[in-house]
């Protein structure tokens, strides 16, 4: 079978569900021994557009955004620390975490795509935010995680001052929000269904077999 199951899951750097969704996604495929036969594309989206780039505190951004009030918004994280235990990622969530700006990061992204490092990149960038603490949104940050997986720091970093290329990451991310996803994660399968939000693994299971099944009677 030469054909490859598309996943293109839609997603911000700052978003925690994102890590979670991912990772059950990952274990669906993991179980199912399909790693083979998936194609996996990272899609750029930025849940604060207009974050300046010194960004925000996070329990206020919450607040304002969310309406949330602080024991709410103990519990969400105590509920999101759990839930990336259970796929061994560790959510450090402290009250100096600010909410910054990920549209550098989602140029590097694409960058990383053409080298097969897009996932380790993204994984990367997961841990620096969520676990360390990092800066997403600084460049030194930025150059040291490349640097990590093995990128062309240089090449990469030239790209963050393009015009074109910002354009470009600017139009492929208005491509999603136009075709309807206004939150995150997004998991799209073969440009034909999605699933909004992280979803258990026997919910990834059930459409990646499914799938498979179209696929082996084609």
């Amino acid at each position: 079978m030469s054909e490859k199951i598309k996943l293109d899951i839609v997603s911000d750097v700052v978003c925690p569900w994102c890590v979670v969704g991912y990772k059950s996604l990952q274990q669906a495929i993991k179980e199912l021994g399909i790693e083979d036969k998936v194609e996996l594309e990272w899609q750029p989206f930025e849940l604060n557009p207009d974050m300046p780039t010194e960004g925000e505190e996070l329990r206020a951004h919450v607040a304002r955004k969310y309406g949330s009030s602080a024991e709410d918004s103990a519990k969400a994280r105590e509920n999101i620390a759990q839930r990336g235990a259970e796929f061994d990622f560790e959510f450090n969530f402290g009250d100096d975490m600010h909410i910054v700006n990920t549209f550098d990061a989602h140029i590097l992204l694409d960058y990383a795509k053409g080298f097969d490092k897009q996932t380790e990149l993204k994984l990367r960038l997961f841990s620096a935010y969520f676990t360390e603490h990092k800066n997403v949104s600084d460049r030194a940050v930025l150059a040291n995680e490349l640097a990590a997986i093995g990128l062309n720091v240089d090449e990469a970093m030239a790209l963050l001052d393009n015009p074109d290329i910002r354009e470009h990451i600017s139009a492929e991310k208005n491509q999603w929000t136009a075709a309807g996803i206004s939150s995150v994660p997004t998991v799209i399968f073969n440009r034909t269904s999605a699933l909004n939000g992280a979803h258990p693994v026997e919910s990834y299971k059930q459409v990646l077999t499914q799938l498979l099944a179209e696929l082996e009677s084609n």
